[in-house]
């Protein structure tokens, strides 16, 4: 007769097996009883709704909501596939939002299909799915990405309803400068004979500078005995010039974002002092905070059955002690890596304080951070050589949040067009607060994302003349709702104003 830790092994190689093959939904129809129970009374799993479950940490606290958002997307796949099979596709609205590289987790995913019921379904955390009884558009106008079944570019453009280019506008604008030629979506606006989004779509591309495609548009459509009448949709909202050699959705959306919420930085956070006179002085007060600063640090993790879980659990051990030794271990590896990681943090601060550039200091620095920061556990055989090798090399997720980073590819685009936008900033205010937030939003790092924000937070807060500045753990809640009120919702303001007031002394 098997221990109860080697069926527990064989339940959670059970569960491997359907994540090696990418399945996130779990049906009961693919998994045993015995191995649903084993693993639901061990926190392995979790059910979503009646016949559906989802892997999870068995040490997640009840009412964790990270396995649901890091799961939301796949799930939403997986039981779009099972119910309707290839006849689905997410709304043109949605579609342009992941298009631009948004996958926040949405309160409600609209879905069309032939077969929809008309009717929400209620999916944890007050999310759901709403399928909509509506044809979908052609096979060549449905693509798949990341496993959503969403309309094409040039389709969604058309079929996006008016309403939604003011709704959204960061959005709209991002995917608008994904045309490179007014052909993409000429060929459709003619068969169907588009004359009104004909006008909408060419006011729109003169909205962001685009002329050539607006012209383009307008001159073809009336050559083919179309009347059509250019409107601006964003009409009431501010003119973006968008620069007609980046194409990039990931890297326009967050140039807007950027440029959106400077004003409102400008317009709470505290006026810059000045770069101070005395850079010793400085960096004395830098070394003296090191021991309270290097109590804050965030870890973000992942979560996925490893086989080496699965060994530890069939040998027996898997228990509280050796989980908690082990954590002892990674938390003085840790504070190793902080005391490595300040020292040449430190250092670029003094390049700030002695007028270089705070974004280019930052820019070719902060490899040797991150290194400092983890090299420990290098040493020590914990992570391999390549793991510091650069940017993540896969998907993250952060811990009870709705924000889902970008994709690795799309974060190789990402870091370039942020440290420029770091370098050609002239407001530190602004520096300081977009600096950190765009960061930690664009997650480059599997782990260390948090500290490396901080990092970087005080190494502009120095270029402005900011004292450096320590975050409290006794306000990690408000600093991280503030931080995904800012990615969620898109509002810097709750952010801006927590560090005004960390910075004064109002916030302890």
């Amino acid at each position: 007769m098997a221990s109860p830790s080697e069926s527990l092994a064989a339940s959670l190689e059970a569960l491997k097996r359907l994540q090696d093959q990418g399945i996130v939904a779990i049906r009961t129809s693919q998994i045993t009883r015995t191995h649903r129970q084993r693993l639901l009374k061990n926190g392995f799993i979790r059910e979503v709704m009646r016949g559906w479950y989802i892997p999870t940490r068995p040490d997640e606290v009840p009412g964790e909501s990270t396995a649901w958002y890091s799961s939301f997307w796949t799930f939403c796949a997986d039981y779009l596939n099972e119910r309707f099979g290839d006849d689905w596709c997410l709304s043109p609205e949605q579609s342009m939002t992941l298009f631009a590289g948004d996958w926040t987790v949405p309160k409600q995913v609209i879905v069309r299909s032939p077969k929809g019921g008309n009717k929400p379904l209620s999916l944890p955390y007050e999310t759901s799915i709403f399928d909509v009884r509506l044809a979908t558009p052609p096979p060549l106008d449905i693509e798949t990405n990341s496993g959503m079944r969403v309309f094409s570019l040039p389709a969604g453009l058309i079929a996006t309803s008016p309403t939604h280019f003011t709704a959204q506008p960061i959005v709209m604008r991002a995917a608008l400068a994904a045309i490179t030629d007014a052909s993409e979506v000429l060929v459709r606006l003619l068969e169907g004979g588009h004359s009104t989004i004909a006008g909408r779509l060419a006011g729109a591309f003169r909205n962001i500078g685009r002329t050539t495609i607006a012209d383009s548009i307008i001159e073809t459509m009336r050559a083919a005995g179309y009347t059509v009448n250019e409107v601006d949709p964003f009409k009431g909202l501010p003119h973006v010039a968008l620069s007609s050699r980046e194409t990039s959705p990931y890297v326009n959306r967050v140039t807007m974002i950027w440029q959106k919420m400077r004003e409102d930085v400008l317009e709470y956070f505290p006026v810059p002092p000045g770069r101070p006179t005395d850079k010793s002085t400085y960096l004395q007060h830098v070394d003296d905070v090191y021991a309270i600063d290097a109590y804050n640090s965030l870890s973000i993790e992942g979560y996925r059955v490893s086989a080496e879980l699965i060994e530890r659990v069939r040998s027996g051990d898997w228990n509280p002690d050796s989980i908690e030794t082990d954590r002892n271990q990674r938390d003085a590896l840790a504070a190793r890596g902080y005391w490595q990681a300040f020292q040449r943090v430190k250092n670029s601060v003094g390049k700030v304080l002695s007028n270089e550039n705070a974004g280019t200091v930052a820019n070719a620095d902060h490899g040797a951070w991150y290194r400092e920061l983890f090299g420990p556990s290098i040493t020590a055989g914990l992570l391999r050589p390549a793991d510091l090798a650069g940017y993540r090399s896969g998907p993250v997720f952060i811990r009870r949040s709705t924000h889902v980073p970008p994709n690795r590819d799309a974060v190789r685009e990402l870091m370039p067009a942020f440290f420029e936008l770091l370098e050609k900033e002239a407001e530190p205010a602004v520096r300081v607060v977009m600096g950190h937030f765009i960061f930690v939003y664009i997650h480059p790092y599997f782990d260390g994302n948090g500290r490396m924000g901080r990092f970087l937070m005080n190494v502009m807060l120095a270029s402005g003349g900011y004292p450096w500045t320590v975050i409290p753990v006794t306000r990690r809640n408000d600093y991280m709702g503030t931080l995904e009120k800012a990615s969620a919702e898109g509002d810097i303001v709750p952010f801006a104003k927590f560090l005004g007031q960390l910075l004064m002394g109002d916030g302890k």
